[in-house]
């Protein structure tokens, strides 16, 4: 029996230009494609010393690899995500996907490290549109409720990547050296690409719509105190974590006695953590509100934060102390990630690129600036707890305002826990869909939400 109809004509947060219906795309179509722009900043960093050698580069200049493509990742979120609420999903994913081969090959065939870190460059500008159009994607097609428990799926099947990353790297250099990696990649986004070419139809975005009214969405984000409550808080409650991740190293085999060996098996259990937040959300979306969801997430973050910090300050910490307060940071920001990443793209319908760009890249400026602070101080397990509890509680309060003011002004801020989904319509052709943009619709046909 084929699946109904899925119709988001009443769904909050969803534009629904047009009667005619696309369908779906499948969930782990968009995971890989977002696990694809994230792995490759990972598995490459096995191949530092075996590359560094091969092309006679120092151990400074082998890192701007990965700095760079951090950059990349950044900046690119920021352009995708309007350009896409202007031309589409699927044309610019496709651009992106291309980049992304172009890239790789150029990696693979460097024949120095100057080229090789441009390389870098132009593959996280690849790469990052899959990160920014997967998430919108989720969004386009789903209902606010819903939104949260795919994005927080997608999560799950994400969340391995760094994890298996440098294990991948490591197996790579080891049997055909150091430049097969790229060339895994590139095969890996000509796969991406034909992939999204068969399943990918277009979801939302090139709504006959002007750069100029996309530009004006775009300023309103940035000025929204809704958006940018969500969007820092987001960031706050999550990449924190790089603080710790940045010390972890320090803090287990200097503090704590352990093996250079086991700190990647401590730092994995972070991930399992996350992996179990992710997973009750997908449950708890059915009872709790996204807004209420959100905040209870990141309460249980703080608290762990804070535990973390009790210990250190009272001399106490052990390794238990130390792996089991991170498990449960993580497990918080599983949960609060995907409900603050959907208030976010909720805000206005013609705008989910550009919202999710945003809310990328204010993830990874948090992330870098944890990462800076936590350095500052003397005592690495100190200053990561410090980092941990202040991201935590300025998290809360970012949240607590966004949606004071998203109530004030009438703006999604808690789905209707009895409806998690689209509503179903019962008399269309029995084929999930989700809307299409709209082709024909006339340039400025009525202004933009206000958030």
């Amino acid at each position: 029996m084929s699946p109904p109809v899925t119709d988001l004509s009443a769904s909050p947060g969803v534009a629904v230009p047009s009667a005619r219906r696309v369908a779906i795309p499948p969930l782990w179509l968009l995971a890989l494609l977002t696990f694809t722009g994230t792995m490759a900043m990972h598995v490459f960093v096995p191949a530092l010393p075996d590359a560094a050698a091969s092309l006679g580069a120092e151990g400074g200049v082998m890192a701007l690899t990965i700095s760079f493509y951090i950059l990349g990742l950044a900046v690119g979120q920021l352009v995708y995500g309007p350009v896409s609420d202007r031309f589409g999903r699927r044309p610019v994913l496709m651009f992106g996907l291309v980049v992304y081969i172009a890239a790789s090959l150029l990696a693979y065939l460097a024949p120095n490290v100057e080229t090789l870190v441009t390389a870098r460059l132009l593959q996280a500008l690849g790469g990052c549109a899959g990160l920014v159009l997967g998430r919108a994607i989720v969004r386009d097609c789903s209902a606010e409720g819903e939104a949260t428990r795919r994005l927080a799926l997608m999560n799950l099947m994400v969340a391995i990547g760094p994890g298996i990353a440098p294990l991948i790297g490591v197996g790579l250099v080891h049997v055909t050296g150091w430049r097969s990696i790229f060339l895994a990649m590139t095969v890996l986004g000509i796969v991406n690409a034909i992939l999204a070419l068969r399943l990918l139809p277009e979801t939302g975005g090139g709504r006959a719509r002007s750069a100029g009214e996309v530009a004006r969405d775009y300023a309103r984000l940035i000025r929204s105190p809704v958006f940018l409550g969500y969007a820092i808080g987001g960031g706050c409650a999550t990449t924190s974590l790089y603080a710790f991740i940045t010390v972890a190293p320090f803090v287990f085999v200097h503090d704590l006695g352990v093996s250079t060996g086991a700190v990647g098996a401590y730092l994995a259990l972070n991930i399992l953590g996350f992996w179990f937040g992710s997973l009750a959300t997908s449950r708890l979306v059915r009872v709790l509100p996204t807004g209420r969801m959100l905040v209870f997430g990141n309460l249980i973050s703080v608290a762990a934060a804070v535990a973390f910090l009790v210990l250190v300050l009272t001399d106490r910490l052990t390794v238990a102390g130390t792996v089991f307060p991170m498990m449960i940071f993580t497990f918080g920001a599983g949960i609060s990630s995907p409900a603050a990443l959907t208030l976010a793209m909720s805000l206005n319908a013609n705008a989910v690129g550009s919202a999710s760009g945003l809310y990328g890249f204010s993830q990874m400026v948090i992330g870098a600036i944890c990462t800076s602070l936590v350095g500052l101080g003397g005592e690495p397990a100190l200053s990561a707890g410090i980092v941990l509890t202040a991201s935590g509680v300025l998290a809360q309060a970012a949240f607590w305002m966004a949606r004071r003011r998203a109530s004030i002004r009438g703006l999604p801020d808690q789905a209707a826990t009895a409806r998690t989904g689209p509503i179903r319509a019962a008399a269309a052709p029995h084929v999930a869909t989700c809307p299409p943009p709209a082709t024909n619709a006339p340039q400025g046909s009525g202004p933009s939400p206000q958030v």
